[in-house]
């Protein structure tokens, strides 16, 4: 899931009744443990209501067994199959918590001295996290917020389908026509997914002639293109050394491919309407697209990854939640390099170092924090990550005081405090 605060749960208290849930697609393994370290026994149930509501029978059995007033339930960081069961139990009077696999995974080497994943087990050790106090509480977005959250992951799974699409479709070209590219250069742009369409073979550029490619690219391209890329087309496809066996085929599928492009960048920009939709019910988005450099998309994507900033009470569960906290590895005299922990969502990441290329461009509002660490010697890629960083705890600190963003702004107070 990832979705979580990164503020570690506090110690089980006396009264808490700990109930941990090892995830499948199908079914579930479920497992109690009262206060004073008495188990109970591990249990499955199915991913439906019926399933889901025999497991909750089950731990209000438990918890008035013993005179329980708290449940905290716990499940290791997965995929969609937690999802629905989160959901159920949050209608429910428990706190979820989520633990890292990696913690699972070393715990059980640890007291097992192996790494076998067993449904009986791991239920176990993921309680032995909890109470160790390695498991972040989980916030489940609601309403517009997860609107938000969905319509980012399928435009990133979009972009994905795209980028797939685009490198398949030139290796496609490539057969039939391998000079085509060296011609057109992008594949990415309208005027070669237009000439690919209408005209995929070689022998279709010839048949068109020069004036009819000129008249075509002049138009498609909006002026960009002209008689000298019509002319090099052309040439090359005069001079073509591409498959023709078995050409037909690639054909069809160069078109099945160009049709497939376009429905997904219609399907992204109406994703896209439905995101500045969505925005508009979200008080403080005004607040963060008062950046320069940051737009519907990014603000849109920030707010549904993060899962509502009003539900984090410090930058350091932002950062940390983003995955760029900072830790090192160091042993005597040996002093190891700082990194990010990338333990947080990525797609997060992902749109923080995306919006810090914008706002480190010439005029943006961190260019000049920017070069000051290129200028120590930092690398440009770690200097964006810092970007990244400063980048989240200004949009955190504009959500957190409701207030909109105001360029050089210390100059301003010192301004101000002069008159």
């Amino acid at each position: 899931m990832g979705n979580s605060i990164t503020k570690k749960l506090k110690r089980i208290s006396e009264k808490t009744l700990l109930v941990t849930v090892d995830i499948g697609k199908v079914k579930h393994t479920g497992y109690y443990r009262f206060p004073d370290g008495t188990d109970g026994k591990t249990f499955e149930f199915c991913s439906s209501r019926k399933g889901f509501e025999e497991m909750w029978q089950w731990v209000f059995d438990a918890k008035r067994s013993r005179n329980l007033t708290d449940v905290v339930v716990g499940f290791e960081s997965t995929g969609p199959y937690a999802e629905p069961l989160l959901h159920f139990l949050r209608r429910h009077n428990v706190r979820l918590v989520q633990v890292n696999p990696l913690h699972t995974k070393r715990l059980k080497e640890l007291e097992g001295n192996s790494p076998n994943k067993t449904d009986q087990k791991d239920p176990k050790v993921i309680a032995d996290i909890v109470e160790l106090g390695h498991a972040l509480t989980v916030i489940i977005p609601e309403g517009t917020v997860a609107e938000l959250r969905r319509l980012t992951q399928a435009r990133e799974r979009s972009i994905q389908r795209m980028s797939m699409l685009m490198s398949q479709l030139q290796d496609l070209v490539f057969l039939i026509f391998p000079e085509f590219m060296a011609v057109m250069k992008d594949i990415t742009t309208k005027s070669t997914q237009y000439i690919l369409k209408n005209y995929p073979r070689p022998q279709d550029s010839v048949d068109a002639g020069v004036e009819l490619l000129t008249e075509i690219l002049k138009k498609v391209s909006r002026g960009r293109l002209g008689k000298e890329r019509a002319e090099a087309l052309y040439q090359a496809a005069g001079e073509s050394i591409g498959l023709i066996e078995g050409r037909e085929s690639i054909v069809l599928e160069i078109k099945e491919s160009i049709s497939t492009i376009e429905s997904i960048e219609s399907f992204a920009k109406e994703l896209k309407r439905h995101m500045s939709l969505h925005l508009k019910d979200v008080p403080y988005s005004r607040c963060i697209l008062s950046m320069k450099g940051i737009g519907e998309i990014t603000a849109a994507g920030l707010i549904g990854e993060m899962g509502d900033f009003k539900k984090y009470g410090t930058i350091a569960e932002v950062i940390k939640h983003a995955g760029l906290d900072l830790f090192e590895i160091s042993s005597g005299k040996h002093k190891g390099k700082r990194r990010i922990s990338k333990r947080g969502r990525p797609l997060l990441r992902k749109l923080l170092f995306f919006a810090s290329i914008n706002v480190v461009r010439k005029g943006g509002i961190l260019h000049t924090q920017y070069w000051r660490h290129i200028e120590k010697g930092m690398p440009k890629i770690k200097a964006l990550i810092a970007i990244s960083r400063k980048l989240l705890s200004i949009i955190f600190a504009l959500v957190r005081d409701h207030s909109v963003y105001i360029a050089q702004y210390s100059k301003t107070q010192q301004l101000k405090e002069a008159a």
